[in-house]
């Protein structure tokens, strides 16, 4: 099993979905951590400082391949979505987008009606 990894994303092409996701602004970036909540790495860049970096910070997680790391809680939640049907899992994951796109549209629409407010100012 895999419990560490490092990528490469191209946030001008592709990859801009995952990028904005994950908050990145600049170039490079070199995020670590959980991937549902990445953090942003803000030490050297040479091979030493990540080193020294990696060895002292990243570590297995809590995952459906390491759930000895995980909380009753947390296992509990992974034991049940790994039991659940392919079908259920998507239609959840499906719902959660339409959340999404629904709550950017209304951004969207304040932040129009914000500009449009202003410029009558």
């Amino acid at each position: 099993s895999i419990s560490a990894g490092v990528y490469e994303v191209d946030c001008t092409s592709e990859g801009q979905g995952l990028c904005d996701t994950h908050g990145v602004q600049g170039f490079p970036t070199i995020k670590y951590g959980d991937p549902s909540a990445l953090e942003d790495y803000e030490g050297g860049r040479g091979y030493e400082d990540l080193k020294e970096f990696a060895d002292e910070n990243l570590k297995p997680l809590c995952s459906p391949s390491n759930l000895d790391l995980c909380d009753e809680e947390k296992k509990a939640e992974i034991e049940k979505l790994m039991k659940s049907p392919p079908a259920e899992i998507s239609e959840k994951i499906a719902e959660g987008e339409a959340k999404i796109k629904a709550a950017e549209k209304e951004f969207e629409d304040e932040v129009q009606k914000l500009q449009d407010q202003y410029l009558m100012v």
